[in-house]
């Protein structure tokens, strides 16, 4: 039962993966003619789509993405609560969990966009890499809002640390 419970929370948990993926590729206005967000467009395209014909962008925000990001965590937290046998008795306690383990992901997105971008940018900085400008498109806004109150010492960007550190403490405190 086990393996069951496991593999069904990781299918979950990468669909609600790919609708945020999608939302903060929304919100950072990345360029979706990269291969990977072109893929989590198509991955997702299933329920937006038929959501955006009900419900329009309210300003630049699309309100069927958000939609459908609730709708995903709600469905994992549903189905982890049912098959630990705990059941959806109290409204407030699901939707705790539900926006707790959305805030986690997006923090857990944040933090290895963060790893991968300063690895990637150590090892090859000014190459190519796939994916690369889709990381950088997420992180900068970030880093450069660190960076105007800690400068780069030298040639040494800290920023990455900071902001990781900033993360982990965030992710200390939703437990």
């Amino acid at each position: 039962m086990d393996a069951i419970r496991y593999i069904v929370d990781t299918l979950l948990w990468l669909l609600t993966l790919a609708f945020v993926l999608r939302l903060l590729f929304q919100l950072v206005r990345a360029d979706f003619r990269d291969p990977i967000a072109d893929a989590i467009v198509r991955v997702t395209n299933w329920l937006i789509m038929p959501l955006r014909r009900l419900m329009p962008p309210i300003g630049k925000v699309d309100t069927a993405t958000v939609v459908a990001v609730l709708l995903a965590a709600g469905v994992r937290a549903f189905v982890s609560m049912a098959m630990a046998g705990a059941g959806v008795g109290d409204l407030g306690m699901f939707l705790r969990i539900t926006l707790l383990s959305l805030a986690d992901m997006v923090l857990r997105i944040y933090l290895f966009a963060m790893l991968l971008y300063w690895v990637i940018g150590f090892v090859s900085p000014g190459g190519y890499a796939p994916g690369l400008r889709l990381l950088a498109q997420l992180c900068e806004p970030i880093l450069k809002r660190v960076r105007r109150i800690i400068p780069p010492i030298g040639q040494i960007d800290f920023s990455f640390l900071w902001v990781s550190i900033a993360i982990g403490a965030l992710l200390v405190l939703l437990r």
